[in-house]
């Protein structure tokens, strides 16, 4: 990728009756056959001297061979052309003819001179994975590929081709919900075990029944199943590993997703492309949706009987207006459910390797704001000016000479540690070490812009502070006996 932009888009090209021309014969040629001769194209291969496999396979009609250089008559109609020849000048050629008859290109171990590449598959007709790296890591891709092979069960091939059987009975059930139900209940439970007692044919009979009474349910329209819901969910700092199983599921199941602003892209990537995405940030001192907006947003959706997943950047409990989402969905009568998430001071503890609470330095850990609906919040500073005082303040950078000075005004040390972390646990995190005493300055010097937390009384865990493991003792059987006895 480059900016985060894929170059490679993956598609699934529809191969039957299609041409598929490879320009070679060779050892090179055979193994991308290998591939394609598992498609319904007709494969035409052109090139002297061909592998032995090449020939059995052209005599055994699986593909049409000629034995000779690639000509412009051979590819014309041709879909897709593999220039295959090991040999940089003989391939530049083919692609040209290639290009010039509509066809899309791939030059064997050449990403630049080709249109498109192939990933890493697994097949478990008919259902394929595709594990691609855009060239830049064919053995990663192979390792992964190793690794899905060993992990997905053979039979789930058989359960993807049955249910395809039954796609088309499956569409007479109401879109959305009902649908994804009837085929999550198939695939995670009643396919599998119908095929465990009694092979494909009692998964038809299964799965047959299993339609019948959904069909069933939707006809009576059962009013459980117009009922919307509301997930309330933390989406914690931005790195989707920090996500709850639990907010996974709910974002899989969703069918519309309301998203602050600060949900990171790569969290939103785990909700289906079906939903759809509203975005209601709120932006200090920009452009920002009401409270009283967003609440009705909510009711409308889960009022016209969707899944709602209303994703908060940390976790929903911590300033994020939580309160007046539930009365407002309480009001309604609108079922919901929070789902915790981890909030930013948690991870950036984690990232700076440090303790919230110590021993002989504090014995309370504080959450605080730097703003709320008036402006620049008020604290108890006597307190916080403490020493060995902790805290972590949100929403603080734009209230940093704030909070500065009522500090220093209640006799805070101004070598008081402190660390701000920006983008917490994303890519483009960054910390800046500091004192209360330069705190504003060097904010301003470091041009914070993005979503950051005041870690106050805190420093990062230092490189000298950190214990490392003892290495390993490798001994051999006859030492570990000798040491034994």
């Amino acid at each position: 990728m480059k900016d985060g932009r894929m170059q490679h888009l993956p598609i699934y090209l529809n191969t039957q009756n299609a041409l598929i021309v490879v320009s070679g014969a060779g050892e090179t040629a055979e193994a991308k056959l290998r591939l394609l001769l598992k498609t319904s194209a007709h494969i035409r291969v052109v090139g002297p001297a061909p592998a032995a496999a090449i020939r059995s396979w052209a005599n055994e009609d699986r593909i049409e061979l000629i034995e000779r250089l690639v000509e412009p008559a051979d590819v014309i109609g041709c879909r897709l052309l593999y220039a295959a020849n090991d040999d940089a000048q003989e391939d530049a050629r083919a692609a040209a003819l290639g290009r010039a008859a509509g066809a899309i290109v791939n030059v064997v171990d050449n990403l630049e001179a080709s249109d498109f590449i192939t990933p890493a598959l697994i097949d478990r007709d008919p259902l394929t994975i595709a594990i691609g790296t855009e060239g830049a890591a064919p053995v990663l891709a192979r390792k992964l590929k190793a690794q899905f092979e060993a992990q997905l069960e053979n039979q789930i091939g058989t359960l993807a081709r049955v249910g395809k059987d039954f796609r088309i009975a499956a569409s007479a059930l109401p879109k959305g919900r009902p649908t994804r139900a009837f085929w999550t209940e198939y695939y995670d439970h009643v396919g599998p075990t119908a095929l465990l007692e009694g092979g494909e044919a009692n998964v038809r009979t299964a799965l047959a029944a299993l339609l019948a009474e959904h069909l069933s349910l939707s006809s009576n329209d059962t009013p459980s199943r117009r009922e919307g819901y509301v997930w309330l969910i933390g989406a914690g700092p931005g790195d989707p590993d920090l996500l709850t199983n639990k907010a996974r599921r709910a974002l899989h199941d969703a069918d519309v997703v309301i998203h602050d602003r600060l949900v990171s892209n790569e969290v939103l990537e785990l909700a289906r492309r079906e939903a759809t995405f509203i975005e209601v940030g709120k932006t200090p001192g920009g452009k920002s949706w009401r409270q009283d907006d967003i609440n009705q947003l909510m009711v409308d959706q889960a009022g016209a009987g969707l899944r709602v997943a209303r994703l908060k950047s940390g976790d929903p409990t911590i300033y994020g207006r939580l309160d007046e989402e539930m009365d407002a969905l309480d009001a309604a009568d609108v079922s919901f459910e929070i789902v915790s998430g981890v909030t930013s001071v948690i991870a950036a503890a984690a990232n700076l390797k440090v303790s919230l609470t110590q021993r002989k330095r504090n014995s309370e850990f504080r959450f605080l704001t730097g703003q709320d609906i008036n402006g620049f919040a008020d604290q108890d500073w006597k307190a916080l000016s403490r020493p060995g005082a902790v805290a972590a303040i949100y929403m603080g950078v734009r209230a940093a000479r704030f909070l500065q000075g009522r500090l220093m005004m209640h006799g805070a040390d101004p070598a008081t540690p402190i660390s701000v972390i920006e983008n917490i646990s994303r890519n483009n995190e960054r910390v800046v070490e500091t004192s209360l005493a330069a705190l504003d300055a060097d904010i301003r010097a470091n041009e914070l812009t993005g979503p950051a937390v005041i870690m106050f009384g805190i420093s990062p865990r230092s490189k000298s502070q950190v214990k490392q493991p003892e290495q390993p003792v490798s001994i051999g059987l006859g030492n570990a006996m000798e040491a034994l006895s």
